[in-house]
């Protein structure tokens, strides 16, 4: 799905001032690069303070931007309303939002306690719910803006709670991108396959049973989607290997992606 070729055309959309949440990390880390290295000043999103602290000081010595923080646990809602309110201010306006945040799910979805999964729902669903609603239409109001949504290709495949949550951020990302249609606002979701971050030890899953071929980096995983977003594109599937495997999630006959799931389920116990 591409936005029209208008769209696709004139002035870079990266510039003026960028959001990132989970901006100390992996991939919202290199958001904030590679968005700082372009020349836009940063709004950082993260829980841990002195981690964002450091980093907003690295940010501010290596590329010369300016770099606000805010500490934030966007699972809860007081906290989402806060950065919302940041992403709404005319005075200081945020043109570019990155909706990273996230974390590994590997409850069953039987489990008795559903604490876990409804912890990810305020984080990965609501959160990037009730931030896209405040950055587009501020954005719309001033008629640019880009926001970029951290969906994933385990969303194109039945692998629990965490699939099922990136199924949503993905068909959230490309409602919104045709709400937002002919505003000047682009919306792309970024679906990464297997990248070298904290993610994977932090959510407990053996990456040694991840081939080799199969891992990117997170910097590439970053300036792909950058280049998508410059195209217009509202879906980024960085590197050819995971477009190949996100087209055959989508195209291929559902009983053969379910049995292929439950193989690399099995493989990760």
């Amino acid at each position: 799905m591409r936005q029209s070729a208008s769209t696709a055309q004139g002035p870079s959309p990266l510039h003026g001032r960028a959001l990132v949440t989970g901006g100390t990390s992996g991939i919202g880390l290199s958001f904030a690069r590679a968005l700082a290295s372009r020349g836009c000043d940063l709004v950082l999103v993260a829980r841990d303070e002195a981690r964002l602290a450091k980093t907003a000081e690295q940010l501010r010595w290596r590329y010369g931007v300016d770099v606000e923080t805010i500490v934030a646990d966007l699972a809860e809602r007081d906290a989402v309303e806060a950065v919302a309110g940041r992403l709404a201010d005319p005075v200081s306006p945020v043109e570019i939002l990155v909706n990273n945040a996230g974390k590994g799910v590997h409850v069953p979805l039987l489990a008795e306690d559903t604490s876990e999964h409804e912890h990810a729902l305020d984080l990965m669903v609501r959160a990037p719910l009730v931030l896209g609603a405040a950055a587009g239409r501020a954005m719309r109001a001033r008629g640019h803006g880009v926001i970029v949504n951290v969906a994933s290709v385990a969303g194109l495949i039945p692998m629990g709670g965490y699939s099922a949550i990136k199924s949503w951020v993905r068909t959230y990302s490309e409602s919104l991108s045709l709400e937002l249609d002919g505003t000047g606002v682009r919306v792309t979701a970024l679906l990464p396959g297997w990248v070298r971050t904290e993610f994977h030890e932090r959510a407990g899953i053996r990456a040694s049973s991840i081939p080799d071929a199969l891992w990117l980096e997170a910097d590439r995983v970053v300036e792909d989607c950058l280049a998508d977003v410059e195209k217009g594109r509202v879906r980024s599937v960085p590197s050819k290997r995971f477009a190949t495997l996100a087209f055959l999630a989508e195209h291929a006959p559902r009983p053969l992606v379910r049995r292929a799931t439950a193989v690399i389920k099995g493989s990760r116990r």
